[in-house]
C-alpha cells in the first residue's frame, strides 16, 4: 500500500473554506474548489490547502494559525481550504489550473512536481533553521541540491508488541527478520494470528524488506535499485510469513487502525505513533514498540517515515507572500508546530530542538518512537509515484504469494518502474 493511498484511508473527510484577514474570519464558503477573493487592508490573499485531517480539532487549529499570521503580517490575508475525498487527484489537477492554491501541502514527497517547476525552492525559508530538522525531512525533500518544500509533521511506522503474551511465551522482541518469522508462528494459535502487517498481508513490508537487507528502492540518480540480489533475497522472505500463515488477513479495519492490537486479534502489528494514545489507553503500559528488524546481518533495522510537508505554488502570483506564510509558521513557530503535532493525534515534529521540547514525546515508547526514527527512519524516495511503487508492490504480491519465478517477476516490475521514471525525469 502506498503512503498516499494510506494517509487518505486513515482520516476522515469535511468541507468547506474560511478567509481570513488582519486575524479575523471574514468570509466562509461551501465549496471546496479555490475561489478568489480579497481582503480590506491586505495586499495580497493567499489561498492554503489542507487535506481533511479525520482528527479532531485540527480544521480549527490551521484556522487559528491563520489568524495569528494574519495579526503578524496584516497585509497578506489567508484564505483557508479544506480539502475532502481525494486530495492528491485535485491537487494535482488544480496545479494545473489558473485556480491552483498559493500554499499546499502534500503527503510523501514527490520529485516530479519541483521538476515540472510546479513548487518552488525554500532554502531561503529555511535560513538558519535548516540544521534544526532531521536529517530524514531535510533530505525527503531535496531534489538536485536545493530544498523544495518543509515538512510539517513525521508520521513514523513501527511494530507494536503485546509485552505479556510475548513475555508469557518466553519470545523476547524480535531483532531479526528469522526472529520475527519464528515469532509469529509461535504466537499464531487456532483462535490468533501472531501477526498484522495489512489486510492484503503485505502493507509496508516490501520496502521495509528491502531497506532492512542494505537495499534501496531507487538512487539518488533516479535508477531504480529494487531489483538488486539484496532486494530479490528480501522480497523473497517474506514468503515465510504467509507459508507459516502466521498473518492475519482480511481484518475489520487495516493496519493503520491499532484495533487488532488492542483487541487481542494479534500480539504484533505494524503501525504508526498516531495510533500510541489508542493503544495506551485500551493496553496502558502492556505494548512496546521495536523497529521492522534487520533481514540479517549486513542490513539494518528500520522504521518508515511519512508525513506532510508544505510546500509553495511556484508558477502563482504571490510567491513571496507564500514563501512567507511557509516560513512563519513552520520554520519560526515552534510553540504551533508542538500543537499540530501534539494535540490532534500524534506525531513529531521535524524540527529537532522542538521535538526534544514536546512533552508527549518525552518519555516511555513516544520517546523510543522518536528515538528509532533519529536511528532508523527511512522515507520513500521523491520518484516513489503511483505507477512505480504500483510495479513494486504488484512484483512483490506475487513473489510473497509464490506465482512466478522471482528473479523474473522482479526484474519486469524493474523495467516498468525504470520507464516510468525516466518520464519522470524527462530521459
Amino acid at each position: 500500500m502506498s503512503a498516499r493511498r494510506t494517509e487518505l484511508s486513515r482520516r476522515g473527510f469535511l468541507t468547506g473554506s474560511l478567509l481570513i484577514a488582519a486575524g479575523s474570519v471574514l468570509t466562509t464558503a461551501c465549496s471546496t474548489d479555490p475561489v478568489g477573493g480579497s481582503a480590506a487592508g491586505a495586499k495580497t490573499t493567499l489561498n492554503v490547502w489542507y487535506h481533511a485531517y479525520g482528527e479532531v480539532g485540527v480544521q480549527q487549529a490551521v484556522l487559528r494559525y491563520a489568524t495569528a499570521f494574519t495579526k503578524a503580517n496584516p497585509d497578506i490575508a489567508v484564505k483557508v481550504t479544506w480539502v475532502p475525498g481525494d486530495y492528491s487527484a485535485k491537487l494535482n489537477a488544480t496545479l494545473l489550473t489558473e485556480s491552483a492554491p498559493d500554499v499546499f501541502e502534500i503527503g510523501d514527497f514527490s520529485e516530479s512536481l519541483a521538476r515540472r517547476g510546479q513548487i518552488a525552492a525554500l532554502d531561503d525559508v529555511y535560513g538558519s533553521a535548516r540544521s534544526d530538522f532531521n536529517k530524514n525531512a531535510v533530505d525527503a525533500v531535496g531534489v538536485d541540491g536545493k530544498l523544495y518544500g518543509v515538512k510539517m509533521i513525521d508520521d513514523v511506522m513501527m511494530l507494536y508488541y503485546r509485552k505479556s503474551v510475548l513475555s508469557k511465551a518466553g519470545i523476547t522482541p524480535p531483532t531479526t527478520f528469522d526472529g520475527l518469522v519464528a515469532a509469529a508462528k509461535a504466537l499464531t494459535t487456532k483462535k490468533n494470528k501472531g501477526l498484522f502487517v495489512g489486510n492484503d498481508g503485505l502493507g509496508d513490508t516490501p520496502g521495509l524488506a528491502v531497506f532492512s537487507n542494505g537495499g534501496d528502492l531507487v538512487t539518488r540518480d533516479g535508477t531504480v535499485a529494487f531489483g538488486s540480489p539484496r532486494a530479490l533475497e528480501a522480497l523473497t522472505g517474506l514468503k515465510r510469513l504467509r507459508d507459516d500463515k502466521s498473518l492475519l488477513l482480511g481484518f475489520t479495519t487495516d493496519w493503520w487502525d491499532p484495533a487488532a492490537l488492542t483487541q487481542g486479534v494479534v500480539p504484533m502489528q505494524w503501525c504508526g505513533l498516531w495510533a500510541m494514545p489508542a493503544v495506551k489507553t485500551a493496553l496502558g503500559d502492556d505494548f512496546g514498540v521495536v523497529p521492522w528488524p534487520a533481514f540479517k546481518a549486513g542490513g539494518a533495522p528500520v522504521v518508515r517515515v511519512g508525513g506532510w510537508t508544505g510546500c509553495v505554488n511556484a508558477k502563482g502570483g504571490n510567491v513571496a507572500a507564500a514563501k512567507r506564510f511557509v516560513q512563519w509558521l513552520w520554520v519560526e513557530q515552534a510553540e504551533l508546530q508542538k500543537d499540530f503535532a501534539e494535540s490532534y493525534g500524534f506525531h513529531v515534529p521535524p524540527r529537532t530542538s522542538v521535538a526534544a521540547t514536546a512533552k508527549k514525546l518525552s518519555d516511555g515508547a513516544a520517546k523510543e518512537t522518536v528515538e528509532l526514527a533519529q536511528k532508523y527512519g527511512k522515507h520513500y524516495p521523491g520518484t516513489w509515484d503511483t505507477a512505480v511503487s504500483s510495479a513494486f508492490s504488484a512484483a512483490a504480491a506475487k513473489i510473497a504469494g509464490g506465482q512466478g519465478e522471482p528473479a523474473g517477476v522482479l526484474a519486469d516490475a524493474v523495467k516498468k518502474a525504470q520507464s516510468e521514471i525516466d518520464k519522470q525525469l524527462g530521459r
